[in-house]
């Protein structure tokens, strides 16, 4: 059974940093393409970073948020610094059974999403 179950996530104000953290299970977790997904009321899921082998980020996070994954543990992890009110969304995790980086940054080629995290910050 794939569970990701992300934790980590709440409420902060501007400036501040998070580290969302999200557990993967039930599938081989090494060799999937991991991501971090967010979405507000009314908008469409966007995409915020993703890893293989190397890193992807959103133009509008690229310098504040690091992601990074522990194979050993699982787990995948986003590093979220000088958050501003905009990055104020429910974060998910996506994990892609294509590892490589051709559409990366569409949900729709994700195979298995976590419950996600609310992020709030405030101003």
């Amino acid at each position: 059974q794939v569970q990701l179950v992300e934790s980590g996530g709440g409420l902060v104000q501007a400036g501040d940093s998070l580290r969302l953290s999200c557990a993967a299970s039930g599938f081989t977790f090494s060799s999937y393409f991991m991501a971090w997904f967010r979405q507000t009321p009314g908008k469409e899921r966007e995409f915020v970073a993703g890893i293989s082998w190397r890193t992807y980020y959103a133009d509008s996070v690229k310098g504040r948020f690091t992601i990074s994954r522990d194979n050993a543990k699982n787990t995948v992890y986003l590093q979220m610094n000088s958050l501003k009110p905009e990055d104020t969304a429910v974060y998910s995790c996506a994990a892609r059974r294509r590892y490589s980086d051709i559409g990366y940054a569409t949900s729709k080629q994700y195979d298995y999403w976590g419950q996600g995290t609310q992020v709030t910050v405030s101003s």
